[in-house]
């Protein structure tokens, strides 16, 4: 490996073009990738449960001939039984790649700091990353480039939303972010979105004006892991912002409805939506497969 390593910690850290490399990689057949990471291993820390990313990870990297190694952060104490940056020390003498699902971003940042071997980000409070790249496959499958197109955000402007946002303004995106008050995107993030390549990027407070002309409507939950004793105030504050058929009716002919799912149906999406023919959650979610089997690749340098 290099000795300066590349590390998957946001979007945001990658300009257009490596960012269509991974998406290209992504849609390489598996035989044609090889086996790159044959006889080595990746090590998978959680310290968040997930179906998806456990699953699409450890496929990930046996598809590229790998030995993926599944930790709880029990089992190693993060900062308590030893630091962050030990067990990065250690675990890069064993495996050629670290990914970590986390509560706490700089966690992320200074492994990465220490680490002689890529860092992958799983999930962490800032950015999901590896669900930016699946949301974009998705978003390509359905109509092409996203170059020129609408993407509309219905919700809580949270770690998904920031990486959906992130990759879909590199790759030329507008964005429409609709948030009840306390929960919506800052003006700088707005902006920041601009600089990384969105025509245009707002915050509207009405989910209607949001999603009128979308191509895309993408939702999440309104109240995520950690977030348990909010989801009162949460549900009273989201009132309205509920994806429905109608709401779905605004948005431009062949739109597609996506949620990285677990979703809770009947609160920030119909059911009738969600099992809707516009509906592309589970296409998105076989996606996130392809997403991190094309990341992976690209980290170790495969040339698509």
């Amino acid at each position: 490996m290099s000795l300066l390593p590349t590390h998957f910690l946001e979007v945001a850290d990658f300009g257009a073009d490596d960012i269509g490399r991974m998406l290209r990689l992504a849609r390489i057949d598996v035989a044609e990738l090889g086996r790159p990471l044959d006889g080595r291993g990746v090590a998978l820390i959680f310290e968040k449960p997930s179906t998806r990313t456990r699953h699409s990870m450890e496929m990930a990297v046996v598809q590229l001939g790998g030995h993926p190694v599944y930790t709880r952060a029990e089992e190693i104490g993060i900062d308590e039984r030893e630091s962050a940056e030990d067990i990065v020390r250690i675990l890069q003498g064993y495996h050629s790649m670290i990914a970590a699902r986390v509560f706490d971003h700089r966690l992320l940042t200074r492994m990465a700091a220490v680490a002689d071997v890529p860092v992958v980000n799983m999930l962490s409070d800032v950015a999901h990353p590896l669900q930016a790249l699946a949301d974009a496959l998705t978003m390509q499958d359905a109509f092409g480039s996203l170059a020129g197109r609408k993407v509309a955000w219905v919700g809580d402007y949270n770690n998904v939303a920031r990486s959906l946002g992130e990759v879909c303004a590199r790759l030329g995106a507008h964005l429409a972010f609709a948030c009840p008050p306390d929960f919506e995107p800052s003006v700088r993030e707005l902006e920041r979105f601009v600089l990384l390549g969105a025509p245009t990027a707002e915050h509207v407070g009405r989910a209607a004006e949001a999603v009128a002309g979308a191509d895309a409507v993408h939702a999440d939950t309104w109240v995520s892991m950690g977030q348990e004793r909010e989801k009162a105030a949460r549900m009273r504050a989201y009132e309205g912002f509920t994806v429905t058929a109608e709401l779905m009716s605004r948005a431009a002919p062949g739109a597609v409805f996506m949620h990285c799912l677990p979703a809770y149906r009947d609160i920030e999406v119909a059911s009738a939506v969600i099992d809707g023919p516009r509906s592309r959650v589970v296409q998105q979610g076989h996606n996130r497969l392809h997403a991190a089997r094309g990341v992976l690749a690209f980290l170790i340098g495969h040339q698509s």
